[in-house]
Formats: structure tokens, sequence, C-alpha cells
């Protein structure tokens, strides 16, 4: 069983030709309004994707938009302990989507602000915690720490990027970031493979995007290609990864074989629009698993070495 702590938006989506730069405006097409957030995209994609049954611990303002949150958790499977704050709204996030698929992001963390050290229920029963840093730097380092006390695996996803103390880090078991997140972590500009090598814990996993992604494990490399898709919106993948490699590995699979999950999972989140309503079930993940079997040729996996600087 896994706890996810963390943050839980409701997404405003603009789709335009492209996303401006500073200064520019942009004429947008449509609007809609998706459940969203970090926290919130992980857990549903725990339980939907990953197939293990989900506690999400969560703060929402007393308003309309937390509604939509509950109501898609909930209907993912997904047990709330949710901490309720009057005074702050939901959070939300502002997303403007451009035809290639690709995102821009602001968030407005409102109530998500308000998940403090106690509000962390007991720890009996989970397997692993999975966290991220929408929330409180504070209340996330105390969080890992319980959970390191115990003996619950500590996952977390460093995004938004940012420089984490030591003594967050020194509870961690499996980091998740990004290649930009990575050289901030390890706050180092050099190679992938420089930035590992910086790292103490334990296993990091580095996500790719359409590359696919890399692990360093006890100083081994494990390398995943990417799955052939036609991207739609790139919006919620990498949370859709955290989430089913977190699954993948609270169901025993090995390193390889989670990563192998994970990446077809997030694959699958770029081919429908929105966060949480693109998560994929199980069943599609594991359909898209066996419709491509060989997508780790040899030479795609000599180009992710390359691309580390692992060659």
């Amino acid at each position: 069983m896994i706890l996810v702590a963390g943050s839980a938006n409701l997404d405003f989506v603009v789709r335009a030709d492209h996303i401006p730069s500073p200064g520019e405006t942009v004429l947008g097409r449509d609007f809609k309004t998706f459940p969203g957030g970090k926290g919130a995209n992980q857990a549903v994609a725990c339980s939907r994707a990953g197939g293990v049954p989900t506690h999400m611990l969560l703060a929402l303002g007393n308003d309309a938009f937390a509604t939509p949150l509950e109501d898609s958790l909930q209907s993912a499977g997904v047990k709330l302990l949710t901490v309720r704050d009057a005074t702050q709204p939901t959070g939300t996030a502002f997303i403007c989507l451009s035809e290639a698929g690709e995102n821009a992001i602001t968030v407005a963390p409102g109530a998500n602000a308000s998940l403090r050290p106690d509000h962390l229920p007991p720890l009996d029963g989970y397997t692993h915690l999975l966290l991220q840093l929408e929330t409180p730097l504070d209340t996330v380092t105390a969080y890992a720490t319980a959970a390191r006390a115990a003996g619950v695996a500590v996952v977390l996803n460093a995004a938004p990027a940012r420089v984490l103390p030591a003594e967050l880090l020194s509870q961690v078991d499996i980091l998740i970031v990004n290649e930009g997140e990575l050289s901030v972590v390890a706050q180092h500009q050099g190679s992938m493979a420089e930035c590992l090598a910086r790292l103490s814990v334990p296993t990091v996993v580095v996500t790719l995007g359409s590359h696919g992604c890399i692990a360093q494990q006890q100083g081994a490399h494990h390398l995943q290609a990417s799955f052939t898709i036609q991207p739609i919106d790139t919006t919620g993948a990498g949370d859709t990864f955290c989430g089913a490699l977190a699954a993948a590995l609270s169901q025993g699979l090995g390193l390889d074989a989670a990563l192998r999950y994970a990446s077809a999972a997030g694959a699958l989140a770029c081919t429908q629009l929105g966060a949480q309503s693109s998560i994929p079930t199980a069943a599609a993940v594991t359909a898209l698993l066996a419709q491509q079997p060989d997508n780790n040729t040899p030479a795609r996996l000599d180009a992710l070495r390359a691309l580390a600087g692992l060659a």
C-alpha cells in the first residue's frame, strides 16, 4: 500500500499554437479545467496505472475548486486523508498547451502550503511514501524522516526543481528527477553521469522525455528507451511515470521491469488531454508493453548512454 503526501491543484488549461515568450500575447483557443497537482496526479497513477491500494494526504480549501479534485481522486480509487483550510483557496495551476504538446505551467499553491508535519498519519501498512516539492520543504523533510524511521521506503520526485538540504536527501531511498532537476539537486552543470556521481541517494531515476530514462542504483546504471506514441499533451506524463514506478516497485518488480512499466504508463499519458484524465489504466499499460516488446534496441540504448555521458 502506498501513501502519497503532496499537492492537489485545479488546472486551468488554454490551448494555443505556441507557448508565449516573455511579453508576448498569444491568442488561445479552447479552455478547460482538469484535476491536477503533482501529488494528486501521482496518487491517481499509483492507483489507476499501477493498480495498487493508494492513500493520499492533501490539503484543500473550503471552496468549489476542491470538489472536482476530490471526485477525481475518489473515482480513481484513492482514499483521501484531507486537511481542510478555511483560510486558503484550493491550489490552482495555469497551463498553456502548445500544438506540439509542450506546456508552460504557473502554480498558485493556496492550501497546499498548509500541509504540516503533524498531519502525517500512522505509517503502519504502507510500503512506500511518495513525495514531491509543491508543499512546504520542512514538511516534506519531516515526512521523509518519519517514514525512514518506520521502515517505509521514501520516494521523492524533486519537482519543482530546487536545491535540497542534506537532511532530506539522506532520508530518500529513490529520487526521481528530469535532466534539469538533476542539475539543480546535484548543484552541477556537467553531464548527467557527473551529476549522478555527486549524489549519494541509493537509487536515482532520471526521466528524459522522448528519449526514455536512466537510473543509477548502488553505482550501476540502468537504461530504458521510450515507447513510440503520438503526443497530444505532455501534462502529467512525468507524474504518471512517478506513480507507476512507485506502484511497480511496491509490487516487488525489479528496477529494470519497474522502469519499463513506468515508461509505458508515462508514454500513454501523453496521448490524452489533461493531467489525471490522461493517466492510463493498468490494462492499457500492459497492452502497450505487449505491442512494443523490443523498444530497447542496442542502438537506442547506445544513444541513451551517449546522452547521459555514460558512453
